[in-house]
């Protein structure tokens, strides 16, 4: 039988692609756009995150308060409403990229569709309600699952120190090679970059996204199918679109091959089987059909189609998972005493409230110019794992940047000017004197006074005497902190010659954000005086 595949169908899948690179060019653009260029702001750089309805409604739900930037994600709704899920098939880059995936193995014969695919399709909206019933109890746990969260903070944790390690060693061998000229070029271009390099939780948060990754080999755009919130949430929005699938009874000769390859379980043959939920207006299905019986029609009037089966059971199991979830993601020293390392980025919102906003999306961690944010591991227990964390080992808290406050696309961090950011205290600076060298070794040591960042300086001399293992005496300039002057900056932790543990160290007490976690605590309201 001579093919009469659709001419129409394949050119729009053509579109389709050259759409979903212009979007992954443009979340790049964005991506490597989020760094110190040199000037004190930065720009819209987190505009990306505001068409997102999930995290409207999520984070809305949670803090139970509006960010007026996410009035953009009104207009994915209006679009997916009239014209279906096009912005999973045609909008996303995290769901590009698993196409892209999907095609890979497709082509390495890894990914081999022999039958048809039922069930499963409820697991992304048991996750959803998992999410939205968590959030009525203000627990925000979208920024694990949702599409831009995910892949945001992937490329800056992971994937893009792992491209820094790989093209600092291309720039090396080029060195070796005696290739001084291309070495100068590379080395350029390089820095220019501005990627941070190092990431506590790189590799871990970089093997979840290979994991999910491979998991194309088993089925085509598995996140998609079985795992996305957002793409649930827009399905439901999209059942009521215009465009309705249509199989030519008289052209079709029940091939299956739509079915078969359809990237999200669709169902396109036989049409009163297809699920417009789920579909992603790929045209996969019209391209590949063989007679070109299958058609996208205008229709107005809203049709029954297949719901996914979501039982009465499920729904209540998923809520009730989610409310006995609560306690759990919530087990913390913090209801006690804040953890001594969980200092926040400056303009960070008091905890709980920080909590309820923070989406978890590294965009922050991305536009820090030193690297001194990273993801928490425990300090803020399960429900602020992988939020921001400042780790003065690693990088401080540069004295006039307001960067992170700039990029949180939720308001988790409120956005600071530089002068506002300078008054700002984060933390407070310690001295160990059985580690500083004036103090310990009696030889002379200024650096933390050095770097100190405020005027006038937080970190100030004194005349101390060490006696020596000799039986001698010496007497060296030693530092000792102002605190009414210090703001936590961390840049003497960082810069302290003392190399395994820093002879100064700063921790989260004293924070401006918190009323709780100060130095001293009144004990009792103060009494008036007997007269």
């Amino acid at each position: 039988m001579k093919k009469e595949r659709s001419k129409k169908h394949r050119t729009l899948q053509l579109v389709r692609i050259a759409i979903q690179i212009f979007f992954i060019g443009l979340f790049i653009y964005l991506l490597f756009g989020t760094h110190f260029s040199g000037k004190d702001y930065i720009g819209d750089v987190e505009v990306f995150f505001h068409f997102d309805p999930l995290l409207a409604i999520a984070t809305f739900i949670a803090s139970r308060t509006a960010f007026a930037a996410f009035a953009l994600a009104a207009i994915t709704v209006v679009v997916t409403f009239f014209l279906g899920r096009v912005v999973c098939g045609w909008v996303c880059p995290l769901g590009a990229v698993h196409q892209f995936f999907s095609w890979l193995f497709k082509k390495a014969k890894l990914l081999r569709p022999k039958k048809v695919v039922t069930g499963g399709l409820a697991w992304k909206y048991l996750i959803l309600i998992f999410i939205l019933i968590s959030a009525i109890f203000t627990l925000d746990l979208v920024g694990f699952f949702d599409p831009l969260s995910f892949l945001y903070r992937t490329s800056v944790t992971g994937v893009l120190p792992a491209f820094g390690q790989g093209f600092s060693m291309l720039i090396g061998l080029t060195y070796n090679l005696h290739l001084t000229g291309l070495g100068d070029r590379l080395t350029q271009f390089f820095e220019t970059l501005t990627i941070n390099s190092t990431f506590r939780q790189g590799f871990f948060i970089g093997l979840i996204f290979l994991g999910l990754a491979l998991l194309n080999m088993f089925r085509e755009r598995f996140w998609c199918r079985y795992i996305c919130p957002l793409g649930a949430f827009l399905g439901l929005v999209s059942r009521w679109n215009f465009f309705k699938l249509k199989v030519d009874e008289e052209k079709c000769i029940k091939c299956n091959l739509c079915t078969l390859h359809c990237e999200t379980q669709a169902n396109p043959w036989p049409d009163n089987a297809w699920k417009s939920s789920e579909c992603v207006y790929c045209e996969t299905c019209a391209a590949i059909c063989p007679t070109a019986a299958i058609t996208f029609p205008v229709k107005g009037a809203p049709e029954k189609v297949p719901a996914v089966d979501l039982s009465r059971r499920k729904i209540l199991l998923a809520s009730f998972l989610a409310f006995f979830s609560v306690p759990f993601f919530r087990i913390s020293q913090a209801g006690k005493r804040a953890h001594e390392k969980l200092i926040r980025p400056p303009g960070a919102l008091p905890e709980p409230q920080f909590l309820k906003k923070c989406v978890k999306c590294g965009e922050c961690m991305k536009a820090c110019p030193t690297n001194g944010l990273q993801p928490a591991t425990t300090e803020a227990g399960p429900e602020g794992l992988w939020t921001p964390v400042l780790v003065p080992k690693i990088g401080y808290c540069e004295y006039y940047c307001s960067l992170c406050s700039q990029v949180c696309p939720t308001g988790a961090i409120r956005e600071l000017t530089v002068p506002e950011k300078l008054t700002v205290r984060i933390g407070t600076a310690w001295i160990n004197k059985n580690r500083c060298i004036p103090y310990f070794l009696g030889r002379p040591c200024i650096v933390c006074e050095e770097h100190c960042p405020t005027s006038p300086k937080a970190i100030k001399f004194v005349m101390a005497e060490t006696k020596l293992a000799d039986g001698s005496v010496a007497t060296q300039k030693a530092p000792v902190l102002d605190l009414s002057l210090c703001i936590g900056c961390g840049i003497c932790e960082n810069k302290c010659p003392v190399m395994d543990e820093p002879a100064v160290y700063v921790t989260s007490v004293g924070e401006q954000r918190s009323e709780k976690n100060q130095l001293l605590l009144p004990i009792a309201p103060d009494q008036p005086e007997k007269k």
